[in-house]
C-alpha cells in the first residue's frame, strides 16, 4: 500500500457523509490493497465493555451490529489490552484465539489487528485475516498502523460511538445519551426545534455589480436594516439577561455599523464587486483575524461575526425573514447555535440548547448560563437533520442528550427539573448574604466584567464589586485605538455604577495570537509571545493613554484599582509601575490632585510564582489568573482537543502553586484573588478556601452559587481535606475525592442534576 494509496483511502474515509458509509470504505478499500481474504473493523462500546463488528469485507454481512465480544476476548481483546499490533501467522493456534461461527468465517490462519487510537484509549482495532499462513511483513504492518492512527479522528468521538450500536439496535434511541460539552447546567425537556443558518455566505458566486452605486446604497440599507433589528432584539431579551449579557447584542449593533466591516465591503463594491461577495470577501477577513486569537472566549467572537454575515446576506438577498412557530417547550438544535437565533425564541418557550459545534466560551453558552437554559455543546455527529419534532432531554451538567426518551428517563429528569427549580428559588433568595464559611472566615466575591462600562449591575448579582474588568474589548471591535477621552468615558461608566465598590480594571491583555484588527502580528508560538504588558510596554503611548484615562475616570470616585496582566518577573513590574507613576504626575500637573487608587499584579506565568515575594512588596494586591497559570504549569493548551483531557486546575501541582502565591502574599499582608474557570467550580473552591484564598471573581450567573458553597464550607475542615489532596498523584483522583466531599456537604445539585 503505497502513501498515494493510503491518502486516498482517507480522503475518501473523510468525505463519506455518515460513519457506516467511512468504515465501509476502510474495510472494502484495504481488503483490495493487501490482497487479504477479510478486512473488519470492531469499535469498542466502553457502556457494555465490548467490541462490536461494525464493517467487514469477507464475513456475513448480517453480523455487522450484532456481533459482539468482551473487551477481554479474543485476539481482538488482545490487541486492545497491548495497545499495539498482534501479528501472527498461525491464528488459531493462539491460546486467546476465539472462533466466531456467526460471522460465518472459515478457518483462517493468518492474522494482523492494530488499534485504533484516540486520546490514549483504544475506540477500535483494524484486523486483516488470511485463509493461507501468512505473516505480515513489517511495511504491511506500520502502513495499516498509519492507516488507523489517520482514520480514529474519522471514526469520531467514542461515547458517540456507543449511541450510534444502540440506535442502531433500538431506532427509538431507548436510554442511551449522546454525548457532548457541558455548555450551561441544569437539566430540561421538550421538543426540538432544528435552526439553519439564514445564508450560506461560501455559495456566494462571483459577479460584477450591475450599478455600483444602487449596490452600495441596497448595502448601506441593509445595514441600517440589521442594526434596527440587533437592537429589538436586544430590548427583547432585557428582561431576561444581567446587563453584562445584553451588552452581547450592543456588541452585534457596533460589529455591523464598523467602519472596517460596512466600509471594506463597500470599498470591494466600488473595485468591482457585487455585494454579496463584497460582504463574503470582507466578513471572511474579519473570521480569519478573530480565529487567530488564543484567547477561547475572543476567537468565539469569529463565529458572530459570521452569524451577522449571514443576517446581512439574508436581507440582501430575500428581505425581511418571515416568523417561525415554536412549540411551548422549544429545545433548539442546530449545527452552531448562534446568540442572534437563541434571542429570536420567545422568552417563555425556550428551556433547552443543543449544537452540534462550539463550547462553553462561546456567545450562546454565555447566554444560555445567563438565562439558566440548560445547553449541551460541540455534540459530534449529531444528527441536525433527522430531530425536527423529536422529544429530548437535556442534561447541561454531564454534557448529555436523550433522543425520544423512554418513560421512565423522561420521569427522572422531569423530577430532576423540579428540584433544579427548587434549588434555583433557593439560591436567588440567599445571594445577597454574605460570603462567610462556618466558622466564619470571610472570601468575598466578586464579578468579571469587561464588554461595556455601563452594563455592571453588582445589585442584582449579589457580588461585592468587579474582581477584573477587561478593558481589551473596546480596542478589539474598533478599528483604531480608543482615544484617551473615549476610554475616560467607557471607565468612568463602570466606576460610577459601582461605587463605592471596589472596580479592578486589568490594562490591555492582547498581542500574540490575540491581534488587533489594527495591529497584525504573526508568530509561531503565540502563546508563549509578544501579549500583555509586553506589548504595552514596547508601545508606551498607548499604554500611557490608557494610564491616564484609568485615573482621570477615578476622579471623586476612589474605588478604582489597576491590574498588570501577564507579569513574568520584577523588571516588568517595575517597568509598569514606573509608567504608571509618570502617568500620576502628568495629571497632578493638569489637574491638581488625583484620587487614591490600588495597583495588583496577575500571576499567571510561572516564573511569576517563584518572585512572589518580590512582586508583593510593590503592589496592594494579588489576583491569579489560574486559567493561563494551570496550561502554562502543565504545558497543555486546553483549546487542543488532543490534549485537552490533561488540563486540569485541581492537578496538584497547579495546587502548591497557588499556596506558594498565597503564602507569598500573605507574609506582606497582600490580598490574594482568583478569577478563571477555578473559581467557578465548586468542586475547587474549597480548595481555595482551604489555600487561604481572600476573594474569588466570577461571573455574575454564578455568584450565587459559589456564596452558597462559601457558606456551607468550613475552613478548618477545607484545610484538612487540601492537605488529603496533596498526597494524591493526579487531577483525576482529586476530583473525584472532591465530589465526595462537596456531595457530604449538601452541594452535590451545585456539580450535577438533581439536589
Amino acid at each position: 500500500m503505497s502513501s498515494e494509496v493510503l491518502r486516498d483511502i482517507v480522503e475518501k474515509v473523510n468525505a463519506a457523509p455518515d460513519l457506516g458509509t467511512a468504515l465501509k470504505i476502510v474495510v472494502t478499500d484495504v481488503k483490495a490493497v493487501m490482497t487479504v481474504d477479510v478486512c473488519s473493523v470492531y469499535l469498542r462500546d466502553f457502556e457494555r465493555d465490548e467490541f462490536v463488528l461494525m464493517a467487514t469485507d469477507g464475513l456475513r454481512k448480517e453480523a455487522v451490529g450484532k456481533v459482539r465480544m468482551r473487551s477481554s476476548q479474543g485476539l481482538v481483546g488482545l490487541v486492545a489490552e497491548r495497545s499495539e499490533p498482534v501479528n501472527l501467522e498461525e491464528a488459531t493456534g493462539h491460546p486467546r484465539y476465539l472462533f466466531l461461527a456467526e460471522t460465518g468465517e472459515e478457518r483462517f490462519h493468518g492474522f494482523l489487528g492494530v488499534p485504533v487510537l484516540r486520546h490514549r484509549r483504544v475506540i477500535g482495532v483494524l484486523v486483516v485475516r488470511q485463509r493461507a499462513m501468512r505473516e505480515f511483513v513489517e511495511e504491511e504492518v506500520d502502513l495499516l498502523l498509519t492507516l488507523a492512527w489517520r482514520l480514529a479522528d474519522a471514526i469520531g468521538h467514542v461515547e458517540t460511538l456507543s449511541e450510534v450500536i444502540a440506535l442502531r439496535e433500538e431506532p427509538s434511541g431507548g436510554n442511551r445519551p449522546l454525548f457532548g460539552l457541558g455548555g450551561a447546567p441544569g437539566v430540561a425537556t421538550g421538543k426540538v426545534l432544528v435552526v439553519y443558518p439564514p445564508a450560506d455566505l461560501d455559495s456566494v458566486p462571483e459577479r460584477a455589480p450591475n450599478h455600483v452605486g444602487q449596490e452600495i446604497a441596497q448595502f448601506e440599507q441593509v445595514v441600517q436594516t440589521v442594526r434596527d433589528e440587533v437592537a429589538a432584539l436586544g430590548r427583547d431579551v432585557g428582561g431576561r439577561l444581567g446587563a453584562e449579557e445584553r451588552a452581547l447584542f450592543d456588541a452585534y449593533a457596533a460589529m455591523v455599523s464598523s467602519d472596517s466591516l460596512v466600509q471594506g465591503t463597500i470599498d470591494r463594491i466600488r473595485s468591482g464587486q457585487w455585494a454579496p461577495s463584497a460582504l463574503r470577501d470582507t466578513v471572511r477577513e474579519h473570521v480569519a483575524a478573530f480565529e487567530a486569537i488564543s484567547d477561547p472566549y475572543l476567537r468565539e467572537r469569529a463565529s458572530d461575526v459570521r452569524d451577522l454575515g449571514r443576517l446581512l446576506l439574508t436581507h440582501l438577498q430575500a428581505g425581511e425573514k418571515g416568523q417561525r412557530e415554536y412549540p411551548r417547550r422549544t429545545v433548539l438544535v442546530g449545527e452552531e447555535i448562534t446568540a442572534v437565533q437563541l434571542a429570536q425564541v420567545p422568552p417563555d418557550r425556550c428551556v433547552g440548547v443543543i449544537s452540534a459545534h462550539g463550547s462553553g466560551f462561546s456567545h450562546v453558552a454565555i447566554l444560555c448560563r445567563a438565562m439558566g437554559i440548560p445547553a449541551v455543546m460541540g455534540v459530534e455527529d449529531l444528527p441536525v437533520g433527522q430531530l425536527e419534532g423529536s422529544e429530548v432531554v437535556v442534561d447541561g451538567y454531564a454534557g448529555r442528550v436523550y433522543v425520544s426518551p423512554s418513560r421512565a428517563i423522561l420521569a427522572d429528569f422531569q423530577e430532576l427539573a423540579r428540584e433544579e427549580a427548587a434549588l434555583s428559588a433557593e439560591l436567588a433568595r440567599d445571594r445577597h448574604l454574605p460570603a462567610e464559611t462556618t466558622d466564619a472566615c470571610q472570601v468575598s466575591v466578586f464579578i468579571n466584567a469587561g464588554l461595556q462600562a455601563e452594563t455592571v449591575n453588582l445589585a442584582d448579582s449579589g457580588a461585592q464589586g468587579v474582581g477584573l474588568y477587561r478593558t481589551e474589548f473596546p480596542f478589539l471591535v474598533r478599528d483604531r485605538f480608543p482615544g484617551e477621552e473615549e476610554q475616560v468615558r467607557l471607565y468612568r461608566q463602570v466606576l460610577e455604577v459601582c461605587h463605592p465598590a471596589t472596580v479592578t480594571l486589568r490594562t490591555l491583555d492582547v498581542g500574540g495570537d490575540k491581534v488587533l484588527p489594527y495591529l497584525p502580528i504573526s508568530e509561531a508560538n503565540p502563546f508563549l509571545g509578544w501579549r500583555g504588558v509586553r506589548v504595552t510596554l514596547d508601545h508606551p503611548d498607548i499604554f500611557m493613554i490608557q494610564l491616564r484615562a484609568m485615573l482621570r475616570a477615578n476622579a471623586g470616585l476612589g474605588n478604582l484599582q489597576i491590574m498588570f496582566p501577564m507579569i513574568s518577573g520584577v523588571s516588568e513590574l517595575d517597568q509598569c509601575l514606573n509608567l504608571l507613576a509618570r502617568a500620576r504626575r502628568e495629571l497632578i500637573e493638569e489637574y491638581g490632585e488625583v484620587e487614591p487608587y490600588q495597583v495588583g499584579v496577575m500571576i499567571e506565568v510561572p516564573s511569576a510564582v517563584y518572585a512572589i515575594d518580590r512582586l508583593a512588596q510593590r503592589v496592594d494586591f494579588i489576583s491569579i489568573g489560574t486559567n493561563d497559570l494551570t496550561q502554562y504549569l502543565l504545558a497543555v493548551d486546553r483549546n487542543n482537543e488532543r490534549v485537552a483531557e490533561l488540563y486540569d486546575h485541581l492537578h496538584p501541582s497547579v495546587l502548591r502553586a497557588i499556596e506558594a502565591i498565597v503564602d507569598g502574599a500573605h507574609r506582606y499582608g497582600r490580598t490574594v484573588s482568583v478569577c478563571g474557570e477555578m473559581a467557578e467550580d465548586p468542586v475547587a473552591v474549597l480548595m481555595l478556601i482551604g489555600l487561604g484564598v481572600d476573594k474569588l471573581s466570577v461571573s455574575g450567573a454564578s455568584v450565587a452559587r459559589i456564596k452558597h458553597v462559601i457558606r456551607k464550607a468550613n475552613r478548618r475542615d477545607a484545610v484538612e481535606l487540601l492537605e488529603d489532596m496533596y498526597g494524591q498523584d493526579d487531577a483525576v483522583t482529586i476530583r473525584f475525592l472532591l465530589s465526595g466531599a462537596i456531595e457530604e456537604l449538601g452541594l452535590g445539585g451545585l456539580v450535577r442534576a438533581g439536589r
